[in-house]
């Protein structure tokens, strides 16, 4: 039975729910390729052979830590031992799949069955040199990867068996490790017949007739290890030296002269034919292993050390490297943090991050930020919210951004104007302002929530955004810009490993900010954790901006990872991040997805353990403040921010009253004895409102409304003569143009609004009179932005998709298939 075939059998043993979480794994239901064309998967065979192939091994890989890698690297180089290297097999046209060390040219393959390389078990563990505890942990974690189809069944499907590992670890490991192509491949690829013959020659072997006897001639010469030692043994010293930097652990490449494109020497060629450059490269050295075949060109004056070469220099009883367990951290690590240290940083961490995401999103509701034409909002519009809410722009940012993913804002657009004009000339529609950031319907519901449950979808947010938000690169050329398209696909393993790496630490043991040995650290423990992270030219700066955004959001404390921290890691180790722009925690409905709805549960219980109940009283004292310990619920807080300002915010949160502050409440339609009455029912311990706020609310009502705005296109009245004719005289409102008709009555050439806003900016208190002589109350616009909510099955942007789930097409594999039990 082949081992698509028992495959295919241990998928029909799985669990539903097991079943579901592999498919998610691995980018299905709809991301399997044939050739760069989506393919869908139908049955558990079909399944079995995609889950073999190039594309979806590549895609897996990218997500292993460096000692799960390092096992399956193992098992191919042993592969190579006990079986000889890969021999290469028929290509057709491919595609790029995977990322990392892993991105692979992924093709066609007529490559033979996996099970024929298979490694016994035992072998695999004492060719990684482990023993008690840690061949305990190799085992576990070749069980992990076998959960994961990265370990594939051995024939007869035996589950202690031999270690059969995907093809493309075959093709990938040797260069991994340091060890080139098989040399009859290089050969094929970079030499026409003259140059064969030239090497031939330079072997010193007998004569052939062909082109395909030389080159098999050389390839049995060079096959043969103890030829390989003779003739490296004669080599000159500085031959000798250039082998030994190709052999010594790191790419079996280097740079030469040696060749050059058959079109030219100028003609920058990557791929063959290549021929020997005229005169030789100048490095007698370079020119001795070029004309003996054992150094074949690659490229552009780049040439490859053949893997029969690499494998006999190379110390026969070398072990892989194998990388157990993350790095432990040096002088930089910070030990003997006590819990109930970390834990009240975290809080107050926590604490402010909701409290700066309140503020920031109450000034949008007050007057939403107009957006930029080429995306994005305006930097002015960003400055201004920041400064009303006592934030710097760069938390503003952070904070825009995160509520827009979770869905608290979004782009309010107005309606069209209708087109004037009939026939073809007619102009289109065109928006009569233009397009805004406004709250959604789902920040009322927030807004009346409790801290903890504030804070969770912006937290979940952050941990599957595609984005290191605080991270910009280059502000001279391109300004930071809040709400622009997330485009960094390695943020969230970055942002996973950075968890992860300070999660493995002891307890009570974090890391110094600031210090160079604990960065080195923590880019080398992230490495471990995720491989692919290596490649990053700018790990450092990241890794450094995802911590500070950690400690924003109370994430990390101290250096070390706090209970939320820990929550969040399992939320992204559960999958949260396959599903983005949808965000688990946000709103989505989590049937069908039990090990995220427990990730998302343990977040929320972990928030509100952290997070003390909101505050629903308040302190109101002599000098006209109002003090709420703690976070104020929402209601306390609407009520506070509607007639008084905030004033200060920590521990406790101020607010100061103020004639213009309680102004604001009567505008919106209250009166005096309904504020006091609704200020006195939040009272601390139910004490009478102190005498200076009581007079403070009853002089402005007062003098509230002592004048009247009539609609029409002005008037001014009022019952009082003498502020009437202080009006007419007042040299600030000359822009009015009023002028007085009657001892109580003004009129005004401005429009109602523009007079409203002048007469308050000039300290008085007026109210807007109907036509019919009522109160016109002055309410804020609430108009609401809308936003589709999106399903965690709408997730998945992949070509070609259909509207079947991940759940679904798992119950119709298991369904169809009856594999023998």
């Amino acid at each position: 039975m082949s081992t698509t075939e028992e495959l295919a059998r241990r998928l029909g043993r799985m669990t539903a729910a097991d079943l579901t979480e592999l498919l998610e794994r691995r980018g299905l239901p709809y991301r399997g390729f044939e050739f760069g064309t989506p393919v869908a998967v139908r049955d558990l065979e079909q399944l079995a052979a995609h889950l073999i192939g190039d594309a979806s091994t590549a895609e897996a890989l990218a997500e292993l830590t460096a000692a799960h890698t390092q096992i399956l690297v193992a098992a191919a180089l042993l592969a190579q031992r006990l079986h000889g290297p890969l021999p290469e097999s028929t290509r057709k046209a491919g595609v790029f799949h995977g990322s990392g060390p892993w991105q692979v040219m992924v093709h066609g393959w007529d490559a033979p069955d996996p099970a024929e390389r298979a490694v016994p078990r035992a072998a695999l563990l004492d060719f990684l040199g482990v023993t008690g505890a840690a061949r305990q942990a190799a085992e576990h974690r070749l069980r992990e990867l076998t959960d994961a189809a990265l370990v594939l069944p051995a024939p007869g499907g035996d589950p202690d068996g031999p270690v059969v590992v995907p093809h493309l670890l075959h093709r990938q490991a040797a260069r991994l490790a340091g060890l080139g192509r098989p040399l009859d491949e290089l050969l094929s690829r970079a030499f026409q017949s003259a140059e064969i013959q030239r090497i031939h020659r330079g072997l010193a072997l007998p004569t052939a007739r062909t082109r395909d006897e030389r080159q098999q001639a050389i390839v049995d010469l060079l096959s043969r290890p103890h030829e390989v030692r003779t003739l490296v043994d004669a080599a000159p010293p500085d031959a000798r030296e250039l082998l030994e930097l190709m052999t010594g652990g790191g790419p079996p490449l280097l740079r030469t002269h040696c060749f050059h494109s058959r079109y030219g020497e100028h003609y920058a060629a990557e791929e063959g034919p290549f021929v020997f450059r005229s005169g030789g490269s100048g490095d007698p050295g370079t020119d001795w292993l070029a004309e003996r075949g054992l150094v074949v060109p690659v490229g552009h004056d780049l040439v490859e050390l053949p893997y029969e070469i690499g494998a006999v220099l190379r110390d026969p009883d070398a072990r892989p490297a194998y990388w157990a367990d993350p790095p432990v951290p040096g002088p930089g690590a910070r030990t003997g943090v006590p819990d109930p240290t970390v834990l009240r940083e975290a809080q107050a961490a926590a604490s402010s991050a909701a409290s700066a995401a309140e503020l920031l999103l109450r000034q949008v509701e007050l007057q939403p930020l107009q957006l930029r034409k080429a995306g994005g909002v305006a930097i002015r519009e960003t400055r201004r919210a920041a400064k009303e809410a006592g934030l710097d722009e760069a938390q503003a940012r952070f904070w825009l951004d995160l509520a827009a993913r979770a869905g608290l804002i979004g782009v309010l657009a107005p309606e069209p104007t209708a087109a004037a004009g009939r026939g073809r000339g007619r102009k289109p529609a065109v928006p009569a302002t233009p397009p805004v950031l406004a709250p959604t319907d789902a920040y009322d519901r927030w807004l009346a929530a409790p801290p903890a449950e504030r804070l969770l979808p912006l937290l979940a947010t952050w941990a599957v955004l595609p984005d290191v938000l605080s991270w910009w690169p280059e502000l001279e050329a391109d300004p930071p810009v809040a709400l622009v398209s997330p485009q960094d696909p390695e943020a969230v393993p970055l942002r996973l490993a950075l968890l992860a790496a300070l999660a493995a630490l002891p307890s009570g043991t974090g890391i110094t900010a600031g210090r160079r040995d604990a960065e080195e650290w923590l880019a080398q423990a992230a490495v471990w954790h995720r491989p692919a992270l290596r490649e990053d030219e700018d790990l450092d700066a990241r890794l450094a901006a995802t911590l500070a955004e950690s400690r924003l959001l109370g994430v990390v404390a101290h250096g070390v990872l706090t209970p939320v921290g820990h929550a969040v890691l399992a939320l992204l180790e559960a999958g949260a991040a396959r599903y983005f722009p949808a965000v688990p925690g946000t709103g989505p409905s989590l049937d069908g997805h039990p090990r995220l709805a427990t990730a998302v549960t343990s977040l929320e219980d972990t928030l509100a353990a952290l997070l003390p109940a909101p505050a629903r009283t308040a302190r109101f004292q002599a000098d006209l403040t109002a003090v709420v310990p703690g976070a104020p619920g929402g209601e306390l807080a609407g009520l506070l921010t509607a007639c008084a300002d905030r004033e200060s915010e920590g521990h406790a949160v101020v607010w100061r009253f103020s004639a213009a502050s309680v102004r604001r409440a009567l505008d919106a339609g209250q009166d005096a004895d309904q504020l006091l009455s609704a200020l006195a029912e939040f009272s601390e311990g139910g004490r009478e409102l102190p005498q200076p706020l009581r007079y403070l609310v009853k002089d402005t009502a007062r003098t509230h409304g002592r004048m009247r705005v009539v609609r029409s296109a002005c008037c001014i009245r009022s019952d009082d003569e003498t502020l009437v004719l202080e009006l007419a005289r007042t040299r600030s409102l000359a822009k009015l143009g009023l002028r007085r008709i009657a001892p109580t009555v003004l009129i005004s050439t401005a429009d109602p609004d523009t007079t409203l806003a002048a007469l308050r900016a000039a300290g008085y208190a007026p109210v807007l009179e109907a036509e019919t002589g009522t109160t016109v109350l002055q309410r804020p616009d609430r108009a609401r932005a809308k936003v589709k909510a999106l399903r965690l099955a709408d997730a998945f942007r992949s070509p070609g998709r259909n509207g079947t789930t991940a759940p679904a097409l798992a119950a119709e594999l298991l369904r169809g298939s009856s594999p023998p039990r």
